[in-house]
């Protein structure tokens, strides 16, 4: 199936299918650009490894508790001396999993120094927590001392966004592009993406006097959603996952995934 929407589908931010989302794209980016920008830079892809957050249903996988309670055979069934109240509820807890995420780093390839980097966000660079949000500024703020040009992509709703000068210019929206050039900055290039539009062809900078790179958001996005089939992931018909879209948003999803088919 299409992809469904113009630009970002909300629903690829469920916590348990973003990490696949996050390294096909991050290739994705990486190859597209590889194709292009040779043979002067280099597109590594640089992983690491962040806890995240998971709602992982059971009984599809098996986890290892701290602190476990066995049987050596299988016990019979206890006959309870009294009856006990049923559950009102069941759900599924959130669970703290090693997550591998990945950048795009470009390099020139006469000296391998960093030119550009390329960062997905991830929900660990959003959290506001000291190993979370703040990691991720003094990051931002090592490459900006270093000379770096810094594109961030930003397809997340919740969390916080990289930080900006006060008053902090931002809108409304759903998804931003940010764009902080080495020769330009404390400036930041702001691309604001909403829910009913395609997603920015945005510049890659690379040395002077080498031209940008286009790169084409939608373009890759939508190449990885097909390529992962996440259609048959993705039940259309349930709300999307959380942070709650605002009421006009909501009301253009609703009427978006209907005339596409997708909700009764």
């Amino acid at each position: 199936m299409e992809p469904p929407f113009p630009g970002m589908d909300p629903y690829l931010e469920r916590s348990s299918l973003w990490p696949d989302v996050h390294i096909g794209l991050i290739t994705a980016i990486r190859d597209y650009l590889q194709a292009r920008i040779a043979p002067g830079y280099i597109a590594q892809i640089t992983p690491y490894v962040a806890l995240e957050q998971i709602e992982i249903a059971t009984p599809r996988r098996a986890l290892v508790p701290d602190v476990g309670v066995y049987e050596r055979e299988p016990a019979a069934v206890a006959v309870l001396p009294a009856a006990v109240d049923a559950p009102s509820l069941t759900g599924a807890a959130l669970l703290d999993v090693p997550t591998r995420y990945a950048r795009v780093e470009i390099r020139a390839v006469a000296d391998e120094t960093l030119v550009t980097a390329i960062e997905l966000l991830s929900p660990a660079n959003k959290r506001p927590t000291p190993d979370g949000a703040d990691a991720y500024e003094q990051k931002r703020q090592d490459l900006f001392r270093s000379g770096v040009h810094l594109l961030e992509i930003d397809l997340l709703r919740g969390g916080r966004r990289p930080r900006l000068a006060r008053p902090d210019p931002l809108p409304s929206a759903p998804y931003f592009v940010f764009l902080s050039r080495a020769e330009r900055w404390p400036a930041v290039d702001i691309w604001v993406c909403p829910l009913d539009r395609p997603l920015p062809t945005v510049p890659v900078p690379l040395r002077r006097p080498d031209p940008d790179t286009p790169l084409p958001l939608t373009q890759l996005l939508h190449q990885v959603y097909r390529n992962a089939r996440y259609d048959l992931r993705i039940d259309y018909r349930q709300p999307p996952p959380p942070p709650d879209l605002t009421p006009d948003e909501a009301a253009w999803l609703d009427a978006h995934l209907r005339a596409c088919g997708l909700r009764p």
